[in-house]
């Protein structure tokens, strides 16, 4: 089964046309980039061959035509028709879509609703979905919510300490992000290991410019550091994860912020750029450090410290923990920044190999370490297509 994957942001389109039988195969991968910008192009890579087509793309339903038209041209199909089915990253899903659907009137009209609580994402994951309907009318298709991985979450895992009737009348609670890449990475991590998924304890780390931790136990996420947004949680790349809420009250009154103003500060001038002055990226902070500047150190070790807190939380939360997985691009890469981590752990008899850990290889604790420690490369795409084949199979 052919399935095209999408992942439609507000100026851009992300693309993956996958082959589904015994195999996976990736036939073709890439973005529509700048999409109503001046600067608007089309990257794309086929059989290990990367091309890049500048060219003005005024909307989304103009990149996806460029889109399929360079699938036909490249003679990966035939005919539109052998795509079978279109997967679409939706980000928030609510307490409506706690597992994959496939997209009727209703889901659309539904995802607009819940667009309230993901401002950012869910209109242009709407815009994406629209398009398709409108080019391929024809072609069933299925929407798979970063959120409805945490959505078996236990009451006491996502209710916060405000009055209950916000919960009831607004849906105030926590609902995590990342879903997709924490479901996918956590079930790669036992096929690797050939162990049963639904008897393992697992806590997957998803770190990049946006970060969140998960404790997975026999199989469900439950509990995780993203929250209502995904402000909450670990400090990020910009993001302050989390702070006392009266300091957003204390600065709106000081600095005579209004609410956008303070939403921007939280969201992208704070985070490991705010504490450090100089990058939200950790391979800069890591090469200033290196230098000797004291603040770019310490914020590597405010980043490393509060990734461990929360590891160490959800160790107790689930009275164990089998297995700490490590992804997206600071877990895959930063071999320096998963050594400052897995230090907090040694009380558990787990012991890191330093030589593993810097060649960023799979399984980075030594043979007789008490729990292991994993790198895996995410792959929200596949997972977003095989819930896709698994939706359209069960119709």
């Amino acid at each position: 089964m052919k399935i095209l994957v999408l992942n439609s942001g507000s100026s851009s389109l992300k693309f993956q046309l996958f082959e589904i039988k015994e195999k996976e195969d990736v036939l073709i991968k890439g973005i529509a980039d700048g999409i109503g910008l001046k600067d608007s192009f089309i990257l794309y890579e086929l059989k290990n061959k990367k091309r890049k087509i500048r060219k003005k793309i005024k909307n989304h339903k103009i990149a996806l035509k460029n889109v399929l038209d360079i699938i036909l041209a490249n003679d990966i199909i035939s005919s539109l028709n052998e795509i079978k089915a279109i997967g679409h990253r939706a980000v928030h899903g609510g307490e409506d879509f706690k597992e994959p659907v496939l997209v009727d009137d209703k889901v659309i009209k539904k995802m607009k609703e819940l667009s309230s609580l993901a401002p950012l994402h869910n209109p242009a994951n709407l815009t994406g979905i629209r398009v398709c309907k409108e080019l391929l009318p024809d072609i069933k298709q299925v929407a798979v919510f970063d959120t409805g991985f945490h959505g078996n979450m236990p009451e006491k895992a996502f209710i916060y300490g405000v009055p209950y009737n916000y919960y009831k009348k607004y849906r105030i609670r926590r609902y995590g992000f990342h879903g997709t890449s924490h479901k996918y990475i956590s079930r790669k991590a036992a096929e690797i290991l050939n162990r049963d998924y639904k008897k393992l304890k697992i806590i997957t780390c998803h770190l990049g410019n946006g970060s969140s931790i998960a404790a997975i136990k026999n199989g469900k996420s439950i509990d995780t550091s993203m929250g209502f947004t995904p402000l909450e949680g670990v400090v990020m790349g910009t993001r302050s994860g989390d702070i006392d809420p009266s300091i957003i009250l204390f600065l709106m009154k000081k600095e005579k912020l209004s609410l956008k103003e303070i939403d921007n500060l939280l969201n992208k001038k704070s985070g490991l750029f705010g504490i450090s002055g100089i990058s939200p990226d950790v391979r800069v902070l890591w090469a200033n450090e290196k230098k000797g500047n004291k603040r770019a150190s310490l914020t590597l070790d405010i980043l490393c410290y509060k990734v461990a807190k929360y590891i160490g939380a959800y160790i107790a939360a689930m009275n164990g923990v089998d297995v700490i997985v490590f992804t997206a691009g600071i877990g895959e890469n930063a071999f320096y920044a998963r050594e400052r981590i897995l230090k907090h752990f040694r009380y558990l008899g787990l012991k890191i190999d330093k030589t593993k850990n810097k060649n960023n290889e799979i399984i980075i604790t030594a043979k007789d370490s008490k729990v292991m420690a994993m790198v895996i490369q995410t792959n929200e795409e596949l997972q977003i297509a095989r819930e896709t084949f698994r939706v359209v199979r069960s119709r």
